[in-house]
């Protein structure tokens, strides 16, 4: 399979698709705006000031969609916490917001889509949400009646139509969409440099700085002067600590599993299970004749399973007990999410910052979708429109609903400090096999091991340079993972996700 910069697996979207290459920054730049995150987020944002006339400068540690848009299921569909649970935790008018906002999200991703001519593969289709037998058959009345109080065309069918098992009773959401996200970034990329816009990759933002009369974003390789700036790297690297207490990083994981073409019905599907699946077709990538059942889910806290490539097999049998015309796994791969407790997308101005810095984070699994509302979201703010959904998404509201989500994650992070008490994984690097890295005391010191395939040694500082708590190895994408709060290090230190900016620091081992 093909590797990417964020970790060993690669997606079907990776696979499939070309984006285009970015030259690195080199030297300052002046810009109206500057957007940092060359992901769906951030060039929804990027694309849409352009439009609007801003000089708009963007950079990437990486490249286009190297982040986690290239690693989700690209599902445009209801929110994960549903309308029952919004309008439970918040009340019918902000879950009334919610559907709003989803609603015009997925429009604007086909307006945008027909204005720049871009091939990928949207498709408007249904979507079913099914509960497992004895598991949530009265919640399902509870969300349709929540549903339609938002707006949202929706009905109750005794079971999900066209699929080879019997769901029971489900839920359709008419009018959800799909797409394939990386042709649909390359065509946010053109239309931006269509714009004036300019995209650096290769470059990383370390740090901001400034007042409200404008911010400097350094890099490795240069300043960028901007009147505002965009922070849409999944999860923010410029708030060190306030945003990291509001949500929690968790891996999610998919499988491409081949199935004759026309076998099923295109549609989105999801269950009420715990774990729980979501499943939808995808034609690229497929052999000829079939098509590719596109299934994910068995989510885990980041770091927090250091051999997680059973999961896969977990996908891969509820896969085949379900669906009998599945043949070969022609993909699998992981990604990540962050997950507020509250259950709403923080999309906005930065707390406790300037009022012209602003963050996309909090996507809770609907990433395409947050990422889009976030863009929109932002324009406006940046233009100085008033915008409905502002205050629903304001990364500086008060935490009053899920409040109980807010003190186990928060105790589960605490519980993870309890690492640098306890004894290494293994006495010595002879213990660790090629391929595989685990945690080695050395006096007071942890440190990081990697035996590389060819019997190399690579060894790290264990702790997370964004607030030191000791990473895991995670044997799946051959990275080491933050348990606290979702930082993630290749096996030479370098960082692949935030909100750490700075490398694990090089260790010795000591004979």
């Amino acid at each position: 399979m093909q590797t990417t910069t964020n970790g060993a697996s690669a997606s079907i979207w990776h696979a499939t698709t070309e984006v285009p290459s970015c030259t690195p920054l080199n030297g300052s730049a002046v810009a109206d705006v500057c957007v940092i995150g060359a992901g769906i987020a951030g060039l929804t944002t990027a694309y849409l000031l352009s439009s609007h006339g801003r000089k708009v400068t963007l950079i990437d540690a990486a490249g286009i969609g190297a982040g986690e848009t290239g690693r989700t299921t690209a599902h445009l569909s209801p929110p994960d916490e549903w309308y029952a649970g919004i309008e439970e935790a918040f009340d019918a008018a902000r879950a009334a917001l919610v559907a709003d906002a989803y609603a015009s999200a997925i429009d604007m991703v086909q307006s945008i889509i027909a204005k720049e001519d871009i091939a990928c593969e949207f498709e408007r289709l249904d979507g079913y949400l099914y509960a497992l037998p004895g598991n949530g058959f009265q919640d399902l009345d509870k969300e349709l009646d929540a549903a339609r109080r938002a707006g949202v065309n929706a009905e109750r069918l005794a079971r999900v139509p066209g699929i080879p098992f019997d769901t029971g009773p489900c839920i359709r959401y008419a009018n959800q969409a799909q797409f394939h996200p990386l042709k649909y970034l390359s065509g946010l990329a053109r239309g931006l440099v269509k714009n004036g816009g300019v995209i650096y990759g290769g470059t990383r933002a370390d740090s901001i700085d400034g007042n409200p009369d404008g911010q400097t974003v350094f890099t490795g390789r240069g300043e960028i002067r901007a009147e505002s700036v965009v922070v849409a790297t999944n999860t923010p690297f410029n708030n060190r600590v306030v945003m990291h207490t509001k949500q929690a990083a968790y891996r999610t994981y998919v499988i491409g599993v081949a199935v004759p073409k026309g076998s099923l019905p295109h549609i989105l599907l999801w269950d009420t299970g715990d774990p729980y699946y979501y499943v939808r077709l995808e034609a690229a990538g497929a052999p000829e004749g079939h098509e590719v059942l596109v299934v994910g889910g068995a989510d885990h806290k980041v770091g927090q399973d250091a051999h997680p490539e059973h999961r896969y097999g977990e996908l891969e049998r509820w896969v085949r007990e379900r669906f009998p015309m599945a043949g070969a796994v022609l993909y699998q791969w992981s990604g990540e999410v962050m997950e507020p407790s509250d259950g709403l997308a923080f999309l906005g101005r930065n707390p406790m910052d300037e009022d012209n810095v602003y963050i996309i984070t909090g996507d809770s699994g609907n990433g395409m979708m947050h990422c889009t509302i976030g863009g929109m979201l932002i324009t406006d703010l940046i233009l100085g429109k008033e915008n409905r959904w502002a205050g629903l998404y304001d990364p500086s509201r008060k935490m009053l609903h899920g409040v109980s989500d807010f003190v186990s994650e928060q105790a589960n992070t605490l519980a993870q400090y309890g690492d640098w008490a306890k004894g290494g994984e293994v006495e010595s690097v002879q213990q660790i096999p090629p391929g595989q890295g685990a945690i080695l005391n050395q006096g007071m010191q942890k440190i990081a091991v990697y035996r590389d395939p060819q019997n190399g040694l690579h060894a790290l500082s264990a702790a997370c340079t964004h607030l030191a708590c000791v990473v895991h190895f995670n044997s799946a994408e051959t990275s080491w993972d933050c348990p606290c709060h979702g930082s993630r290090f290749d096996t030479n230190g370098a960082v692949l996700h935030g909100p750490a900016v700075s490398p694990l620091a090089a260790a010795e081992i000591k004979s």
